[in-house]
C-alpha cells in the first residue's frame, strides 16, 4: 500500500487500485474489470446489447490491454504493478488514450437520462458502482460542477479525469473521483 510520503499521483492510483480490486485478492486482472463493467450496467440499468454497454466494455478492454502492454507479460497486476503500469499507460497515447477514451464511455453510461450531463443522483450511482462510501464523497459532485449549474458536463468530467491522472493537487476536484485521499 502507498505510504504518506508517496507522490500525489501514486496516492490517487493506490486509492483507485483498492476500488478496481473488486474481489479483494490483492491483484487486478480482467475479471475485476469485468465486474466493474457489470456493476455499471446493473447500477445504471443498461442492457449488455446497448451501444453504451458495448463502448464501456471495449473501453475497459482497451484499458486492460494497455496495462498489460506495460506489464512485461504479466496477466494480473499487484498493487505496485497496477500503479506503475497505469502511470505508463496514462502518458503513452500511442495506441489508446486511456484518460480520454475510457472517460467518454464512462460518461455516456453515467448520463443515464441522456441530457448530456451527470446529475447528483447519477453521480451517487457512480459512487455506488465503485464502492466509494466515504462520507464526503458525494460532496465531490459540487466540486466537479465547476459552473454550478447542477450537473457535471462532459467537459467538466473529462477535466476531472485529467486532474485525477495528472494533477499533483490532492484537493483538485478530479483528484477526488475515488474519494478523498486524506481520511
Amino acid at each position: 500500500m502507498a505510504t504518506a510520503t508517496a507522490d500525489p499521483i501514486t496516492l490517487k492510483l493506490d486509492r483507485m487500485f483498492t476500488a478496481v480490486d473488486s474481489d479483494g485478492d490483492g491483484f487486478a486482472d480482467w475479471s475485476d474489470f469485468q465486474r466493474i463493467v457489470d456493476r455499471f450496467l446493473t447500477g445504471y440499468g443498461i442492457a449488455k446489447e446497448d451501444r453504451r454497454a458495448r463502448a464501456l466494455t471495449a473501453g475497459y478492454q482497451m484499458y486492460w490491454l494497455e496495462l498489460l502492454r506495460h506489464a512485461d507479460g504479466k496477466d494480473r497486476l499487484s498493487r505496485e504493478q497496477f500503479i506503475e503500469t497505469h502511470r505508463l499507460a496514462s502518458v503513452d497515447t500511442s495506441r489508446f488514450n486511456l484518460v480520454e477514451g475510457l472517460s467518454h464511455a464512462v460518461f455516456d453510461v453515467m448520463d443515464s437520462d441522456g441530457d448530456n450531463g451527470i446529475g447528483r443522483s447519477e453521480f451517487q450511482q457512480y459512487l455506488t458502482v465503485w464502492g466509494i462510501a466515504h462520507p464526503d464523497a458525494v460532496d465531490t459532485f459540487d466540486r466537479l460542477d465547476l459552473d454550478g449549474d447542477g450537473c457535471v458536463s462532459r467537459q467538466e468530467f473529462l477535466r476531472a479525469t485529467r486532474e485525477f491522472h495528472y494533477s499533483s493537487d490532492l484537493n483538485a476536484p478530479g483528484s477526488l473521483l475515488f474519494g478523498p485521499i486524506a481520511d
